[in-house]
């Protein structure tokens, strides 16, 4: 009986430590906003994957190849340019599906330093969707923290990244809240 319990043990504790050494789980989040605007009117200024300026941190979009037009193709990549005191900072993002009847998009960042935002193997989806005739903006990513390995510093751990991403997704919704009003 004591040899079984201390198999037992033995293999509960290979297991957890096994469970560390695995490396990071993907993170999740997601922010909803309605608005006072219709789907439509909200889709024509977000739904355009070749101009994200309606964000605050975005400085302009580049797109590539150079001059594509609004109606971008799936699989077109788009450098959005940020603002900041120095530097040049970027991320580099792929266009994955869209689709307008749905007032939809899924992309995916294909480059970006860690510094700039502390995370790897991010995808997202934008969509508006009616609610009562307004504006619900939905905008969801999945990804990993910066630092692909245990013992992350500080600045690449977990928490940096959801901070990050949900800063970022909450000063969009918020400047189109300010825009568009926000739904009572």
């Amino acid at each position: 009986m004591h040899r079984m319990l201390g198999l037992a043990v033995a293999a509960t504790l290979a297991m957890t430590m096994g469970a560390h050494a695995h490396g990071p789980a993907r993170l999740k989040t997601e922010q909803t906003v309605v608005l006072d605007a219709t789907p439509d009117e909200v889709w024509q200024v977000v739904g355009r994957f070749d101009d994200m300026s309606w964000h605050p941190a975005v400085a302009r979009t580049e797109m590539t190849p150079e001059g594509a037009p609004a109606d971008v193709p799936e699989e077109s990549t788009r450098v959005l340019h940020l603002k900041a005191e120095s530097g040049d900072p970027t991320i580099t993002e792929k266009l994955m599906s869209i689709d307008p009847d749905k007032r939809q998009y899924k992309y995916m960042i294909t480059d970006v330093a860690v510094e700039v935002l502390p995370v790897t193997n991010y995808s997202s989806t934008l969509q508006v969707k009616d609610k009562d005739g307004r504006a619900e903006v939905t905008w969801k990513a999945g990804f990993y923290r910066g630092y692909p390995n245990n013992n992350p510093p500080a600045a690449l751990n977990d928490d940096a990244a959801m901070a990050a991403v949900n800063g970022i997704y909450q000063a969009g919704l918020d400047a189109l809240a300010e825009r568009f009003g926000k739904a009572e």
